[in-house]
C-alpha cells in the first residue's frame, strides 16, 4: 500500500552553527541527532494520524465499472461509486458531493463513449487532477445512430469478452498507481477473468438453445447491441435509441408494435432503469408477452437482487431471455468454485 500524501512528518529545526568552542560540540550533537532520526525511519511505513496506512482512493462512475473495480482492487483500495444500483447514467445529474469525491480521488474510472455525460462534464472541470481512465473506451466500439449521425455505442459490457478487456485495463491502471500491491491486483484479475471466460461460453450455449426462428430481441432502449452481436440473437427493434434521454412519440410506439407483429417476436423486454409504461403499451398493442423479468441494462441491481454484480446481472439477463423466447436454460456454475 502507498503512503498518503497527507501524512504528517516531524519537523526538525537546526539552530545556527558557530565555529569552534562549544558551538563545535553543539554541531556534533546535532549531526548525531539528524543521523539517528534518518536511520531510525529507514524501511518504515509512515502511518497517518491514528496509525493506519492510507489506501489508493478510487472513484468510479457507473455501477458496472465499480463492481469490476472492487473485484480487482479488493481490500487494497478505497473505492466509491458515484452512481448507485438502479441509477441511469444517461440522465444522471451530478450533485456537489460528486465534485468533492472527484477532487479527493487518486484515480477516476468512467465508461466513456458519452455514457455518463453529466459526470464526464464534471470530471473534466478545472481543479480535478486525479488520474483518469475511460474503461469502456479500451473496447473497439460498435456504431449506432443518434440524431442522424453515427456514434460509438457505449454499452460495451454486453459482450463479456469486452468486460475481460476492461478488467485487464483496470488491473494495469491499479498497478500503475499502487505498484506495491501488484501481486494482489494480478491475482484478483486472473481469478475474475477465468470466471468471465466461462460465463462468456455459457451465455453463447444458452442462447443457442432458443429456436432460431424465435431468436429475436426487442428491448426498451438500444443497450443490447453488443450482447446481440456476441451471442447470435438479432435485435428486432427498440423503443428508443442508445440514450434514455429520448422521448418516443406515439408514432414510434405504433411502428414498433407493427414491426413486432410482422416479425412474430415471442416476447419483449422492459429494463430495470427505465419506466416500463411505454414498453408495456407496445406489448399490449402488438399482442405479445412482456417478459416477467426485466433486463439489467445500464446498472447492476440493488444488493440482494438477482443482478447485484456484473456476473449475476449477465446470468439473470440470459435466463430471462432464454426462458421468455423458448430456450432451455441451464444454471451457470463456475467450475472453479
Amino acid at each position: 500500500m502507498r503512503m498518503s500524501s497527507h501524512s504528517q512528518k516531524a519537523q526538525l529545526v537546526v539552530p545556527p552553527l558557530t565555529k569552534g568552542g562549544a558551538g563545535g560540540v553543539n554541531f556534533l550533537v546535532m549531526v548525531g541527532i539528524i543521523l539517528s532520526l534518518g536511520l531510525g525511519s529507514c524501511g518504515k511505513v509512515e502511518p497517518e494520524v491514528g496509525g493506519e496506512v492510507s489506501k489508493v482512493k478510487v472513484v468510479s462512475t457507473s455501477t458496472i465499472i465499480g463492481d469490476l473495480t472492487e473485484a480487482v482492487g479488493g481490500e487494497e483500495i478505497e473505492h466509491q461509486s458515484i452512481l448507485k444500483p438502479g441509477d441511469d447514467p444517461h440522465v444522471y445529474e451530478p450533485v456537489p458531493a460528486d465534485s468533492v469525491a472527484f477532487e479527493e480521488a487518486d484515480l477516476i474510472l468512467y465508461n466513456g463513449y458519452h455514457l455518463e455525460p453529466g459526470l464526464i462534464k464534471l470530471m473534466e472541470a478545472a481543479g480535478i487532477n486525479a488520474k483518469k481512465l475511460a474503461v469502456g473506451e479500451v473496447v473497439q466500439p460498435l456504431q449506432t445512430e443518434k440524431e442522424g449521425q453515427k456514434v460509438p455505442d457505449p454499452h460495451v459490457w454486453g459482450d463479456v469478452k469486452n468486460a475481460i478487456g476492461m478488467v485487464s485495463s483496470l488491473r494495469d491502471v491499479l498497478i500503475e498507481i499502487a505498484p506495491e500491491d501488484e501481486a494482489v491486483f494480478r491475482e484478483n484479475a486472473a481469478s475474475l477473468i477465468a470466471e468471465l471466460e466461462e460465463l462468456d461460453r455459457w451465455i453463447a450455449a444458452q442462447i443457442a438453445t432458443i429456436p432460431e426462428n424465435q431468436r429475436q430481441l426487442v428491448t426498451t432502449h438500444d443497450a443490447f447491441q453488443y450482447y446481440a452481436h456476441a451471442y447470435g440473437i438479432p435485435m428486432a427493434g427498440t423503443l428508443i435509441g442508445i440514450s434514455t434521454e429520448e422521448q418516443p412519440s406515439a408514432q414510434t410506439v405504433k411502428n414498433l408494435a407493427d414491426k413486432i407483429k410482422q416479425t412474430g417476436v415471442r416476447a419483449i423486454f422492459a429494463e430495470t432503469t427505465i419506466n416500463p409504461a411505454l414498453i408495456e403499451t407496445v406489448a399490449a398493442e402488438a399482442g405479445v408477452k412482456l417478459a416477467p423479468q426485466e433486463l439489467y441494462s445500464d446498472s447492476i441491481g440493488a444488493a440482494g437482487s438477482a443482478g447485484d454484480t456484473y456476473m449475476k446481472m449477465m446470468v439473470a439477463n440470459t435466463q430471462s431471455i432464454v426462458e421468455a423466447l423458448g430456450g432451455q436454460y441451464q444454471p451457470f456454475q463456475f467450475s472453479g468454485e
